[in-house]
């Protein structure tokens, strides 16, 4: 797909009306009265901040944009020993260099282009996978992930409201990537069993990304084998037939040294590793990295063996 690019990292987006959000609520809602979500602590927290309403910040809403621009699966080598480990770091757990402002000013000025209107940016409000699905600017895969053609999984998410009426409002049924029909890969893949099949919503709270991307200690049913990236886990995605050409794309950060390494796995945690870290696998901002020390230690050691 030829994309427009905004800093070199391809776009592509999809508006809809807010007279929708009642359908994504209606959405999100049968899950719940069907039973199908589940009632993992940290899943259910995530759940709770959704919220499918106008902002009061701008109450005369009339579209919403939903935004996906593209990333890609990276690398780095970490030296111990005299070794060299191959540390996978997916999307999207590392900053893509894209700051707020960019984004802003690609919605108001390249997509709506009229002056004199306004946007709200959505954080966690939406279910934006949910959003980009209906929109049609992507398609659910069996492991309930989003795919977007030319991007397969590899991307962002970002959605905004904006009191300009937008010459489209693109609707569609919930639709399974067509890869999906005959395939049944990531079901047969997914360590944990996670993906069922029947019914087709994940178990979330045998997700291994669930685990590894918060604090705390892992649960005792799960194989400590079975983690083989920095953070989340690529399963389902890295042979996917979705991904076929994404894959291709990988790209490589600068090496952690073997004093960095030492230092990560046995604590040492300082500014200096904060600032070096933040700068070079760019997973964390250096303004909460002392925080973010222990998550990072704690999955490397499971990967450095």
């Amino acid at each position: 797909m030829n994309y427009p690019n905004i800093k070199g990292i391809r776009y592509h987006y999809k508006s809809v009306s807010v007279e929708h959000l009642d359908d994504l609520q209606e959405d999100f809602d049968s899950l719940n009265r069907e039973g199908v979500l589940s009632n993992h602590d940290t899943y259910r927290y995530y759940l709770s901040n959704k919220n499918f309403t106008i902002p009061e910040t701008l109450p005369d809403a009339k579209s919403l944009i939903v935004l996906a621009t593209s990333t890609r699966m990276m690398y780095a080598n970490f030296h111990l020993q005299g070794s060299i480990y191959d540390i996978m770091i997916p999307p999207p757990y590392y900053d893509d260099g894209l700051l707020d402002e960019d984004l802003e000013n690609l919605v108001l000025n390249t997509i709506i282009k009229k002056p004199g209107y306004d946007i709200v940016k959505t954080r966690n409000q939406l279910h934006l996978k949910l959003l980009a699905v209906r929109s049609g600017l992507g398609t659910y895969g069996r492991n309930n992930i989003c795919y977007i053609d030319g991007m397969g999984s590899f991307f962002t998410l970002h959605a905004y409201y904006t009191n300009y009426k937008m010459d489209y409002d693109s609707w569609y049924d919930l639709k399974m990537m067509d890869y999906c029909e005959k395939c049944t890969f990531c079901i047969k893949n997914c360590p944990t069993k996670a993906i069922r099949g029947e019914p087709f919503v994940i178990d979330a709270g045998k997700c291994l990304s669930l685990y590894n991307e918060i604090d705390g200690e892992f649960p005792e049913w799960m194989d400590r084998n079975i983690h083989h990236s920095m953070m989340g886990c690529m399963k389902c995605q890295y042979l996917c037939p979705g991904n076929k050409e994404e894959i291709k794309k990988a790209g490589r950060f600068e090496d952690v040294s073997e004093e960095e390494t030492n230092m990560l796995l046995n604590g040492e945690f300082n500014e200096d590793l904060v600032s070096s870290l933040s700068s070079k696998i760019k997973m964390f901002d250096t303004s909460y990295g002392m925080q973010f020390l222990p998550r990072l230690k704690r999955n490397l050691e499971l990967l450095i063996k």
